[in-house]
């Protein structure tokens, strides 16, 4: 059963939460940025997990301000692990939330027992990362463009990108009508785009991220679909190279929204990289006791 709660601050911060079995949290944050953590529900509500899924700043439900860096969304989040009373949280992260999820691991990573990096990248995507792939260029080719309407809001034309680019965001064709319908429950907004038009909006992504994250020793699992057309999955391979706590599942008939493509396959491989790590945690505090 999902609860509501506003977390109060200098940002009120809407949190969608759901209580689970055992002690372990599970942190779920949204990408967009102008989206809200809705679209994320489904599968993550199968999770036995207690599991927190907030509205980040300017997004959803949650508190308007003046200022979009990153690192106030990570300090928004980390009052929310407070007021749950959330010691440490395992950490999912979709699309931009996946860079905000790696940006919170590096700067309190005594918070964070793991990180699911999801349908997102540790590296930078490269200018040709998708060169010679010729149905993601006719499906962009495709695409309406809402920002060149002037009869449109600034909300209304993140709306509209949202459903134009659904082509791009899902794979299998039967997963789409559902997608369609869950977009139409999402509570779009324009504060960071906004930021985006004035010059500035700051990425979350630290240019070592990767080296940094490896430094921190906490376990990651990448998942991503292989279809992805937003972050290419040939990023997961070399960054596998460099951090050496980190593994892979890619959903072979799954893209960006791979939740959404694969659910199963999707709450099956966040399962069991949980476990894993909460085995992990386990003996490592075993082992820290043992003489």
């Amino acid at each position: 059963m999902w609860r509501e709660r506003m977390v109060r601050g200098e940002t009120e911060i809407f949190v969608a939460w759901q209580e689970g079995s055992g002690d372990r949290t599970l942190l779920a944050i949204h990408g967009g940025p102008d989206w809200d953590h809705s679209y994320l529900r489904d599968p993550l509500h199968r999770l036995s997990y207690r599991l927190l899924m907030p509205d980040l700043r300017g997004c959803g439900r949650s508190g308007r301000v003046s200022e979009y860096h990153p690192d106030g969304v990570v300090q928004d989040l980390v009052r929310v692990l407070d007021a749950f009373d959330v010691e440490r949280a395992d950490l999912l992260g979709h699309s931009y939330g996946g860079m905000v999820a790696q940006r919170f691991a590096i700067s309190h990573p005594s918070r964070v027992r793991s990180l699911i990096v999801s349908g997102s990248s540790v590296l930078p995507v490269p200018p040709d990362a998708f060169d010679g792939w010729t149905e993601r260029d006719e499906i962009l080719a495709r695409q309406d463009d809402p920002w060149q309407r002037e009869d449109l809001t600034s909300e209304e034309c993140v709306r509209a990108e949202a459903f134009a680019a659904a082509p791009a965001n899902i794979w299998r064709t039967e997963a789409m009508p559902g997608y369609l319908k869950r977009l139409e429950e999402v509570r779009f907004g324009a504060e960071w785009v906004r930021q985006l038009e004035a010059g500035n909006l700051v990425s979350p992504r630290f240019p070592d991220a990767a080296q940094r994250i490896a430094e921190t020793g906490i376990p990651v699992l990448l998942l991503h679909g292989r279809q992805d057309m937003t972050f290419p999955v040939g990023l997961v391979a070399p960054t596998l190279e460099l951090i050496p706590r980190a593994r892979a599942v890619v959903l072979e008939d799954a893209g960006h929204m791979l939740h959404v493509d694969e659910p199963d396959g999707y709450v099956k491989a966040v399962e069991e990289f949980l476990e894993g790590a909460a085995l992990q945690d386990g003996l490592e505090l075993g082992g820290a006791g043992a003489v």
